[in-house]
């Protein structure tokens, strides 16, 4: 067996950089580990932390394609944040003006959740564990 031990992060790229940056770090409350602008690439890359891990790195490239079909597309499907409190997590969304969807609950574990867009499209969850 390969010997994986952990999901090291996850990129995305934003059509956006300065919107993107403001719902990862304002919104969602990721911390910003490092920024850096590649002028050979006319990007920008930006490292975010979840607590102390190493989670996204966000970044900005000139014209990028937009995201073929939501949520259904090959590919990742989207990207799950565990809470503890999940009212309270839409509270605070709200109150930064994020919709989302009504809260269900996973029929097989019993555990509620919701979702919603960051500011591409790109899926978001959170999960009440």
């Amino acid at each position: 067996m390969l010997p994986l031990l952990y999901v090291h992060h996850i990129a995305i790229i934003s059509s956006d950089y300065a919107r993107s940056k403001r719902f990862y770090t304002e919104v969602l409350g990721l911390r910003i580990l490092h920024e850096v602008y590649r002028e050979a690439r006319q990007s920008w890359k930006l490292d975010l932390a979840l607590g102390e891990q190493y989670v996204i790195e966000l970044f900005s490239f000139p014209e990028p394609p937009p995201r073929p079909t939501r949520p259904e597309a090959t590919g990742l499907r989207h990207l799950a944040f565990a809470v503890s409190d999940i009212e309270a997590t839409v509270h605070h969304l709200t109150t930064h003006g994020v919709t989302s969807e009504p809260i269900r609950t996973d029929e097989f574990t019993g555990r509620r959740f919701t979702f919603i867009e960051d500011p591409d499209g790109l899926p978001l969850e959170f999960y009440e564990v």
